[in-house]
């Protein structure tokens, strides 16, 4: 595993520590976690999504410049990259929250989007919770069946006791919850996911990461969180140095890559420098220094042990410098 700074190396095993006691708990329930969210999804055509050519640019900021990506059914792609590059941007395209500059973004026409956005959009606070889900349905149809919008709301943690809460008296992590379940029961045969594990619980991600491993259409998500990414994901897109760089593989194997390329860079950087300084030791040691009787001699050099070293270099023609 790749080294990390201590922090994030720290906060990545504490969550992986989490997860496999939570999932040591749940492995004594009657119901696996698969089952509890495996929803019926909309069919989805061949056409997905297509940039050709795509570039975007905010009035003080170019994000996407000729861009192009193809998605296909059942890709899972991962968006990396410093904040503020642009990730959360390539979402909003997709959905349709932002249009390009240029260029073509066709997505097609039996694609249905479910966007999990980092703040919960057309959330009415005032609403009751089982009000709020109802508005979409009173029951979801599931590979096995169909299921009361009531039993949903226990299965993501939410007991009976909560369904008529105001949405306004739930947690952060709550309302994220309650966002991502109103998400899924809408059918989306597409998801598109802006940092999913802020805010969440480990029991909400839990249930999130068996639903991807077993949802059909295509994943894009916007995330930090490398153990996410690595149970998720097989293509990164990468966000470096004003470009995107397409990469086939988990976020580890990207890591590990990128670290291998800066390794060998700052390599050749330094055995550039080390070359150039060997050739500046050879052309100092090769001056000749002529005066005024045409009588030369050649300069005795501190970086030289040995002046007697002078005589077995192979000198190409160098300047003259007169000396007064």
């Amino acid at each position: 595993m790749r080294t990390q700074p201590q922090a994030r190396a720290t906060k990545q095993q504490a969550r992986i520590n989490r997860f496999n006691d939570l999932k040591a708990d749940l492995s004594g329930t009657t119901q696996s976690t698969e089952l509890e969210i495996n929803f019926e999804t909309s069919r989805i055509g061949k056409k997905v999504i297509n940039f050709e050519d795509v570039s975007f640019a905010f009035p003080d900021k170019q994000i996407l410049t000729d861009f192009n990506l193809l998605v296909q059914n059942k890709d899972r792609i991962g968006i990396v990259g410093d904040n503020g590059v642009g990730k959360s941007t390539l979402l909003n395209l997709i959905n349709g929250d932002l249009k390009p500059s240029s260029g073509k973004l066709e997505i097609g026409e039996t694609v249905r989007i479910g966007y999990f956005s980092q703040l919960p959009k057309d959330m009415d606070e005032n609403k009751r919770v089982i009000n709020y889900l109802q508005e979409v349905a009173d029951e979801v149809k599931t590979s096995v069946g169909s299921t009361s919008v009531t039993d949903l709301l226990e299965q993501f943690l939410f007991p009976r006791s909560t369904h008529g809460t105001l949405i306004s008296k739930l947690s952060g992590g709550e309302k994220k919850r309650l966002y991502l379940l109103k998400i899924l029961i809408e059918k989306p045969n597409v998801l598109l996911l802006d940092e999913p594990t802020n805010d969440l619980d480990i029991a909400t991600l839990t249930v999130l990461e068996s639903f991807l491993q077993t949802f059909q259409g295509p994943v894009i998500t916007v995330s930090h969180d490398r153990y996410f990414l690595d149970k998720v994901a097989n293509k990164i897109l990468a966000f470096e140095n004003g470009h995107i760089r397409e990469f086939f593989g988990n976020y580890t194997d990207y890591l590990d890559e990128k670290a291998f390329e800066e390794n060998a860079a700052e390599q050749v950087k330094k055995e550039s420098q080390q070359k150039t300084e060997k050739e500046k030791t050879k052309r100092n040691a090769c001056l000749i220094l002529k005066n005024k009787n045409g009588k030369s001699s050649k300069m005795k050099l501190p970086n030289l042990k040995k002046t007697s070293n002078l005589s077995k270099l192979k000198c190409k023609k160098m300047p003259v410098i007169m000396v007064n």
